[in-house]
């Protein structure tokens, strides 16, 4: 009973944060939003005892992403932006984006309704996750012998990125 409401709260509590996100005018108010998003999701990971995947979304994503979104928000000049014509002629794609979405979404449910013994393969028993693999060192065994290099382009491409981020502000400085 518990882990639902814990299911619930942490799930309601990232779907209301991501809408808050880009519902916000204030670039800052959005990304407070999106560290919000981003810990209900690592609850959601610490629940189903994924607790790499939970401290991974807290230090990398929380702890690293977010603090280099706050610093090219506070580098990048957006009073220009909020003085520039806002073009919001594309609402109506948005409008049948939703829809679909929502259709997806109904459609699950209803097939989920109608074959309950289909979701019972996502199902664990009690006392079943001591019987699986350890998840944490295939993930790094797969990472640093097989994707190697993709790994190292990712992070040569992050640094290059910040680098350029800090001296596109130094020349407006």
């Amino acid at each position: 009973m518990i882990d639902k409401v814990l299911f619930y709260f942490f799930a309601g509590l990232a779907v209301v944060s991501a809408i808050l996100v880009v519902t916000r005018r204030n670039a800052v108010h959005s990304a407070i939003f999106l560290i919000t998003a981003l810990l209900a999701t690592a609850g959601i990971f610490l629940q189903l005892r994924a607790e790499f995947l939970f401290i991974v979304q807290i230090i990398l994503y929380v702890g690293g992403i977010m603090v280099l979104f706050i610093f090219v928000i506070m580098l990048v000049n957006l009073d220009v932006a909020l003085h520039q014509v806002q073009f919001n002629r594309q609402t109506w794609v948005a409008g049948i984006l939703a829809l679909a979405l929502g259709a997806q979404v109904a459609l699950a449910f209803r097939l989920v309704q109608k074959n309950p013994q289909g979701s019972e393969i996502l199902r664990l028993p009690r006392g079943s996750a001591a019987q699986l693999a350890p998840n944490t060192e295939l993930v790094g065994r797969t990472l640093f012998q097989n994707y190697m290099l993709p790994f190292e382009i990712a992070s040569i491409l992050l640094l290059v990125a910040m680098i350029g981020a800090v001296v596109m502000a130094k020349r407006k400085v």
